[in-house]
């Protein structure tokens, strides 16, 4: 069987040696280069014990004369990174970023949020943001793929649907997500070195998270009336694993039941996304190590009043799995490629510990 050969830039972060250990499972895909600055040499085992038996290369530095010998770039870099080699592929290359490089489509924002100045505006038009349950269609169009950010994704999932047939008030929409530590990148350790990071909770960019631009952006795809939402993020002390509760009045006219039936018939193809049933509490535990993402609708004390929950993995679905899950989308592979799983582990070269583990 022919394979596509993938170069992964950035292979020694969370997100990425997330994703060596889904592409290595890919029937379809060989890995021909891995690529890191800080580790030119060592074999990805030194970071991931788990990959010690893999057939791997070791991490050299990027260069672009690579990119001539693969089909698929990967990139979990830093932000602005990507751009650079956006300027560089070759017509057979396609590049799927999993930073924040393409997610926004006017390089204003980009500046605005990022402090960045785009170094590839001219690839902005060139590339898609690849929310898998709603730009399927569209993917194959594209040769820069942007995966969504990790709480985007899970918040976007149930809100796209109900946003769409006008089900609810958009003027006051709260969302409070929860992610593990990982979500903050292996620098995590030294930036909250004076916090307890594994004993507390701890909110951060209040009102002014990056995210938020990524999710105004997306909903505003999805209407045209005014809206405003606050959206608050904070670091629990777990490794993985996200849990967004977002808060919603319904129209009058529109029943909990009726937003219920319209989730299920939304996602009913998405294999994925799991809508479980009515008033169902959920759990980081039940999706952690795995590529899906669990939504339930509750009822509150008020009558028009629903509480959504949305929980995911950070490191796959919020991450490398939805990379493969848009690579998969975009050369007509299974659906499930590369996503079938019994549950990973992860060793944590930065904790030195296996965290969360079933």
């Amino acid at each position: 069987m022919h394979k596509l050969n993938a170069l992964i830039a950035g292979s020694t972060g969370y997100i990425g040696i997330q994703l060596i250990k889904l592409v290595v499972k890919h029937k379809n895909i060989n890995i021909r280069y891995l690529c890191g600055n800080s580790s030119v040499g060592k074999k990805i085992s030194f970071f991931d014990k788990s990959l010690v038996n893999k057939k791997l290369p070791k991490i050299i530095k990027f260069n672009k004369k690579y990119l001539k010998d693969v089909d698929i770039v990967f990139t979990a870099l830093p932000n602005g990174e990507a751009q650079v080699i956006s300027n560089h592929l070759e017509d057979r290359n396609v590049l799927i970023d999993l930073a924040a490089d393409f997610r926004l489509k006017k390089s204003s924002d980009y500046l605005k949020w990022y402090n960045l100045k785009h170094k590839a505006i001219r690839n902005i038009k060139k590339s898609i943001y690849g929310l898998p349950e709603v730009t399927f269609k569209k993917v194959k169009k594209f040769d820069i793929i942007s995966c969504p950010g990790c709480y985007p994704t899970s918040i976007l999932l149930p809100l796209i649907p109900l946003i769409q047939k006008k089900m609810i008030y958009l003027n006051n929409i709260i969302i409070d997500s929860k992610s593990g530590y990982s979500g903050a990148g292996r620098g995590v350790h030294k930036k909250y070195k004076d916090k307890n990071l594994y004993e507390s909770l701890s909110a951060y960019g209040v009102a002014f998270h990056r995210h938020n631009i990524e999710i105004e952006q997306e909903i505003k795809k999805h209407t045209k009336s005014k809206f405003n939402f606050t959206f608050t993020p904070h670091l629990s002390p777990m490794f993985r694993g996200i849990l967004s509760t977002i808060y919603l009045d319904l129209k009058p006219g529109f029943s909990i039941s009726k937003a219920y039936s319209l989730l299920k018939k939304f996602h009913k193809n998405n294999k994925f996304i799991k809508i479980l049933n009515l008033n169902s509490l959920v759990s980081t535990n039940d999706v952690i190590n795995t590529n899906n993402c669990y939504i339930s609708i509750c009822r509150s004390k008020y009558k028009n009043r629903v509480v959504i929950l949305s929980a995911l993995d950070n490191l796959i679905k919020g991450g490398a799995g939805q990379a493969i899950q848009n690579m998969n989308l975009k050369f007509g592979f299974n659906d499930y490629e590369g996503l079938r799983w019994k549950k990973f582990s992860f060793y944590c070269y930065y904790c030195q510990h296996v965290p969360l583990m079933n």
